[in-house]
């Protein structure tokens, strides 16, 4: 375990840092990086939908920014690393483009090779009135090599039927399920940071801590370097910390930049409050929300529903 009070949040990157936040643009930090030492480059850039940390571009303009990063990046990584990009979609006059598939081709043509179209389910966002609401986004998961790193143990879950048996052939009367849980497959649901979610801040955008923690877990040993070239509120750099790893990233934005380097200072102090990994999804019903019982659905005597059925 590394002794996080001994760490000192640095500007600027160096192989000798623990944790590095850098106010300013990614390629200016990704310019000192050297080659091939990054095990795990996690992000979730500007959808390019006008939000305000953005300028909303052209797509054509906005991809070929994409590139401009992930050429970086790509030198950057480990041969037995891995880059996952986080993405939804983009909207063009009520249109949607799903970002994940105008990116693959630039990852493709610098030579990475998708491992998993990972989907990120959430109940929660904008209601719709024209289309059905959107409520999953995307991570696009390439390595650089057939030797990548790849740990399932660590993230695995609850099974189903854990008491299952082998009921015929050699193994009959025997578990059939591992003991240790299984594999999470690639639809993951796990709940967005909304207003009442704990890990809120004044970004618009924040994905979940424990959202990352499944990729750096699986992803990374302990004491390897984490990146994140459009770090926001600093989740990375958290769940890096969090799991013994070394983490850096980029933040144009002063404001996020400084939220981050908070959020990682109560991270290191063991003040940050997250939502566990593994929590169940809150279920109205099984908490006994009266809130979900629709009025509609049961008996209308009350003297008010009777007025408005009169209507």
């Amino acid at each position: 375990m590394f002794m996080f009070a001994t760490y000192k949040i640095s500007d600027q990157f160096s192989l000798s840092r623990h944790v590095v936040v850098h106010p300013g643009d990614c390629l200016d930090l990704l310019h000192r990086i050297p080659d091939e030492s990054m095990q795990l480059i996690v992000t979730s850039p500007p959808y390019n939908i006008g939000k305000e940390y953005e300028k909303k571009l052209k797509l054509d303009a906005y991809l070929d920014q994409q590139a401009e990063v992930i050429r970086e990046c790509v030198r950057a990584l480990s041969p037995h690393g891995s880059i996952c990009w986080q993405v939804g979609n983009y909207v063009d006059n009520g249109s949607i483009i799903p970002l994940d598939t105008v990116l693959y081709p630039i990852f493709t043509e610098f030579g990475l090779t998708m491992r998993n179209r990972i989907i990120w389910h959430f109940e929660h966002g904008l209601h719709c009135s024209k289309r059905f609401s959107g409520r999953y986004e995307t991570i696009i998961w390439f390595t650089k090599t057939k030797e990548y790193l790849f740990n399932l143990d660590p993230v695995r879950v609850p099974q189903k039927y854990p008491g299952k048996k082998y009921f015929k052939g050699p193994k009959a009367g025997k578990y059939s399920c591992n003991p240790l849980g299984k594999n999470p497959g690639d639809l993951w649901v796990i709940p967005n940071v909304k207003s009442n979610h704990v890990e809120k801040t004044g970004h618009p955008c924040q994905f979940p801590v424990e959202l990352i923690e499944r990729l750096v877990l699986s992803m990374t040993n302990e004491g390897d370097w984490v990146f994140d070239p459009f770090l926001g509120t600093g989740t990375t750099i958290v769940a890096a910390l969090r799991h013994d790893r070394r983490g850096a990233g980029a933040e144009t934005v002063p404001d996020y930049a400084h939220i981050a380097r908070d959020r990682i200072q109560q991270e290191m102090d063991g003040t940050l409050r997250t939502r566990p990994m593994h929590k169940p999804v809150y279920d109205p019903e099984k908490a006994g929300n009266k809130l979900t019982v629709a009025p509609w659905g049961t008996r209308r005597n009350s003297a008010q529903m009777v007025f408005l059925e009169q209507e």
